[in-house]
């Protein structure tokens, strides 16, 4: 027995070891290609530095709007009205310590405290995670099916060969039933509680509302952050191209979890954006901004608000 209950924290080390390893080296990777392109990173530093001061305003009000909307999305995906200034408190320091940690440990780990703090238990706040993870994904989704219409030829479907589709269709189908025979029994017990929180939250309209109102509003507030930004380089891309390269380059990145994005959410989006007809400069440049107003700037402050509430017991 007592190996078995030590055995779970050193798993859970060597897994933080590994995911802390693989986002080193995907950083060091990052580091060598700034350093291979670094005069056109260092003029589009350069021309934001000299970038419309106004539209940089809209970005940083923008910007600011994304924890006010992360707020309302979780406090709609729980029943329990939650403390308002401590909530919007509690999802800055989030967004700080998930630029920390990487795969978005951090901001769980935030967001989970602070809920357990508030008198919801460790599995139903869990599940208000998962709820609100998965009404966001659901949003990006819809938002991509609305905006690719508008801007055809943009994301472009790659051809896939019909040995590859089978390969991966057979995969697929293995995967499924590795699932079903292996994870499900063990998972079916959070699962059914996911969705009697996803039921008992749409039995109430407000909250559900506050859930998909406020996912919708995150993800749009990034878009827009993203837009001021090109406008305040001066390129005069469409909000709707602006939005749709947006979407489709953060979910490019969440296939490489890394703390907050770092390296590969700053190369998909460079990527979108010069796949698009962007210059190299600009699409720097932009990239930048975008980084600079919800990540590096807030860092610090989201990092003391983080200590604030861990002295004052709120998380």
């Amino acid at each position: 027995m007592v190996s078995n209950v030590n055995a779970t924290p050193v798993m859970g080390r060597r897994g933080l070891y590994w995911r802390s390893g693989a986002c080193l080296v995907l950083l060091l990777g990052v580091g060598w290609l700034v350093r291979g392109h670094w005069p056109v990173v260092a003029h589009g530093a350069a021309r934001l530095a000299g970038a419309d001061q106004r539209w940089l305003l809209v970005a940083a009000v923008a910007a600011a709007g994304t924890w006010a909307s992360s707020a309302l999305a979780q406090q709609g995906a729980v029943t329990r009205r939650l403390p308002g200034g401590r909530l919007v408190a509690a999802q800055f320091a989030a967004s700080a310590a998930n630029h920390v940690l990487p795969a978005g440990l951090g901001a769980g780990a935030v967001n989970l405290r602070f809920l357990m703090r508030c008198g919801i238990t460790a599995g139903r706040g869990a599940s208000a995670l998962a709820v609100k993870a998965a009404s966001g994904a659901v949003v990006r989704l819809a938002l991509i099916a609305v905006l690719a219409p508008a801007c055809p030829g943009l994301l472009q479907i790659p051809h896939v060969s019909a040995v590859a589709l089978l390969a991966v269709a057979a995969a697929a189908a293995l995967g499924v039933v590795l699932l079903r025979v292996r994870v499900w029994p063990r998972c079916r017990g959070a699962v059914a509680v996911v969705a009697a929180d996803i039921r008992a939250l749409h039995a109430r309209p407000v909250r559900a509302a506050a859930l998909w109102g406020g996912s919708l509003a995150f993800a749009g507030l990034h878009a827009l952050v993203l837009f001021a930004v090109t406008r305040a380089v001066g390129l005069p891309l469409p909000p709707a191209r602006v939005a749709l390269l947006y979407l489709a380059a953060s979910g490019a990145a969440a296939l490489l979890p890394t703390p907050g994005g770092l390296g590969s959410l700053d190369a998909a989006l460079a990527f979108a954006l010069t796949a698009s007809g962007t210059p190299a400069a600009a699409a720097a440049s932009a990239v930048l901004g975008y980084r600079l107003l919800t990540m590096w700037l807030p860092l610090l402050p989201g990092l003391l608000v983080l200590g604030l509430l861990v002295r004052r017991r709120a998380l």
